[in-house]
């Protein structure tokens, strides 16, 4: 299948959970047996990767998942105060004006995400949605993902704001972009290795843009290459 596809992960790429995330997880530190994050320790967490903050937090491994649904369930109340990204409404409508296929793969719950979407009558421009619940990164839900909609590696190029978002899409063997805007500072998003970072979501419409002609030069490489052998 030659259809190009864009998937978004949801928090901190598309909707400012920042702010609700920060507040919950501190809400809920006594229960689950770590230290609260001071504003002095925030900076410093946006430079620290996505395994570095757990083993920081000194959190047992089996927690995290009995973590990470309170803080969703906490979440879905929050609703009404969580907003979307400026520019990401703009980003999104015009990627799907040029004929991308869009999704979300998310660890946040699906009610979360569609209730934030349908606020901004965003809903309508997305073709899936996979929410997992997963600390070992998205890698295998990104195969999922190309396995059930049978779309080519080549095809697909996943957008995020953490260091794990960039290593699941790299494991995945697909290209990422990562954001700059979201939860991880730009110099350690850019210590992985990204095909791309950005800024601000506007830029988003010029580097898929540069992917999408790349893809197209290496196709037309590659037929070339198929012609002359079958001449020789």
């Amino acid at each position: 299948m030659n259809h190009k596809t864009i998937v978004f992960d949801f928090d901190g790429t598309i909707a400012d959970t920042y702010e609700q995330l920060i507040k919950l997880a501190n809400e809920l530190a006594d229960e689950f047996n770590y230290k609260p994050i001071s504003q002095s320790e925030l900076l410093r967490l946006k430079n620290l990767s996505s395994w570095e903050i757990i083993k920081q937090a000194q959190i047992p491994l089996f927690k995290i998942p009995f973590l990470f649904k309170r803080i969703q369930k906490e979440l879905n109340k929050e609703i009404e105060r969580i907003n979307i990204f400026p520019e990401i409404e703009t980003v999104l409508h015009q990627l799907k004006a040029r004929g991308y296929q869009l999704g979300i793969i998310t660890s946040n719950t699906e009610k979360n995400v569609k209730n934030v979407l349908a606020k901004y009558e965003l809903s309508h421009l997305f073709d899936f949605i996979y929410a997992e619940t997963t600390i070992f990164g998205k890698h295998r839900i990104i195969g999922e993902v190309i396995r059930t909609k049978k779309i080519d590696r080549g095809d697909i190029i996943y957008v995020g704001d953490e260091t794990r978002d960039i290593r699941s899409a790299q494991k995945s063997r697909v290209a990422i972009v990562a954001v700059a805007w979201g939860f991880h500072s730009r110099e350690i998003l850019a210590k992985q290795k990204p095909e791309f970072i950005v800024d601000r979501p506007l830029e988003l419409l010029d580097v898929i843009a540069q992917w999408h002609n790349f893809w197209k030069t290496e196709i037309v490489s590659e037929l070339r290459t198929q012609k002359l052998s079958k001449t020789v």
